[in-house]
């Protein structure tokens, strides 16, 4: 007998097929009872009918606890009132392994510190579960993006001896003799990819030590890095809006169910087409001016800030042209003003705040030895940086997409913690 997998189950229509998973969890109306079951593909409903079923499978019922490990075998039928359309008419069970205690998860309302601390085990549920099917989707279209458009992939090191956004966020870790830094960023060893091959990207685990317990923050994250040769400001927008508009018309096609059970509103997805809006650090400042926001000129946006701005559109914001005494040392300053940074941020909408950071690299090595300086970094971990302006340097742009965060928008979900598979905080170093 065939074994099949549960979102494969229309292909079997009337057919019996062996499925294998564990319980989900069991109901009783007299003379039938259902099973529904889960593999870890999706839900099912298994019907088990006094005369269709074994003597021995039909009295199991009080027997099954939730989440005991079985293998069913049955026919498939069509039941368009089931989850997935279909349903598993059972003719035996087998069981593997059979639990023994209360699984901790129940359908009651549990805490979020409990909740956390059984992640392993919460990643069974069907919520949990959808988040992380779109987490994937989103993977998959981030990584088709570049193979697509020419990009090679070209992996940066998670151990550097350099920061790249501010050495107050530095997690420092023992390496032989010396000190190392968990990677804030894979971005300047795009900068020598990108002179390499033109277009390159990383996508990997990066760590940031702000002591912050915000939703929004997580101190290990993934984030995809693009960086490309001869691309100035504008270009480089258009890049990262192409980027989030491939990746949420990937969600919209494959993920309808997962988008269903989080009960996301898809509207607001369906509006995200380029192209977005793009405004300057000025005009930003302007707005929150105009609603009546205490902002100081010259500092970056807090999270409300953020809200308000993206209230003002119906899909992601880009503002670009930032003060650069807020912006890193590798900014390009605008040939007009060096007051003023070639930087763009991705504002996403419905208050999730920033999902992309990026912006044109100073591509003149004096200009950058001098900023260096100017930010009292070290010099010698940057040698091979400033070799990258020595020999053949040309203009050239990128920027980060910080993956939780585009999951957290795209789902709904108000909390980060719920779109990484174990979340690390300041808090949190288990499971």
């Amino acid at each position: 007998m065939k074994t099949v997998t549960i979102k494969d189950l229309g292909q079997y229509e009337g057919q019996d097929v062996t499925v294998k998973g564990w319980v989900y969890n069991t109901r009783n109306i007299g003379k039938i009872w259902f099973l529904i079951f889960r593999d870890g593909t999706g839900l099912l409903q298994g019907v088990v009918v006094k005369g269709e079923a074994t003597v021995e499978t039909f009295a199991m019922e009080q027997d099954l606890n939730k989440e005991d490990s079985v293998i069913l075998t049955g026919t498939v039928r069509k039941e368009p009132r089931s989850v997935g359309g279909y349903e598993l008419g059972i003719k035996e069970i087998k069981v593997v392994n059979h639990v023994t205690e209360e699984f901790p998860i129940s359908l009651k309302e549990h805490g979020a510190d409990f909740l956390m601390s059984n992640r392993h085990l919460w990643l069974r549920s069907k919520r949990q579960n959808a988040i992380m099917r779109v987490r994937h989707q989103i993977v998959k279209a981030i990584r088709d993006f570049f193979d697509d458009n020419g990009f090679t992939l070209i992996d940066s090191p998670i151990f550097t001896s350099n920061a790249v956004e501010g050495t107050t966020t530095l997690f420092e870790v023992d390496y032989y003799d010396r000190s190392a830094f968990l990677t804030q960023s894979g971005q300047l060893y795009q900068e020598a990819g990108a002179t390499a091959f033109g277009k390159s990207y990383c996508f990997g685990p990066t760590f940031r030590a702000e002591k912050s317990k915000t939703r929004r923050h997580l101190t290990e994250f993934w984030m995809v890095e693009p960086e490309m040769a001869y691309v100035e400001l504008d270009e480089n927008m258009t890049w990262a809006e192409n980027l989030v508009t491939s990746i949420i018309q990937r969600v919209l096609e494959y993920c309808q169910s997962e988008l269903k059970t989080l009960e996301r509103d898809i509207s607001k997805l369906e509006a995200v087409v380029p192209p977005f809006p793009r405004i300057t650090y000025d005009e930003a400042a302007t707005i929150l001016k105009e609603k009546g926001i205490d902002f100081k000129y010259g500092s970056d946006f807090g999270a409300p800030d953020e809200t308000l701005l993206s209230e003002q559109f119906d899909k992601p914001v880009m503002i670009h042209h930032w003060p650069a005494d807020i912006k890193a040392f590798y900014m390009k300053r605008d040939e007009h003003n060096d007051e003023i940074a070639l930087g763009v941020d991705m504002i996403a909408s419905e208050g999730y705040g920033e999902i992309i950071g990026g912006g044109q690299r100073e591509d003149n090595i004096e200009t950058l030895i001098n900023r260096i300086r100017h930010h009292d970094l070290p010099m010698e971990p940057l040698k091979w940086y400033l070799d990258l302006r020595k020999y053949g340097s040309v203009p050239h742009s990128g920027f980060g997409l910080g993956l939780e965060r585009t999951v957290a928008w795209i789902c709904g979900t108000k909390h980060i913690r719920e779109t990484i598979p174990f979340p690390r905080t300041m808090t949190r170093l288990e499971p």
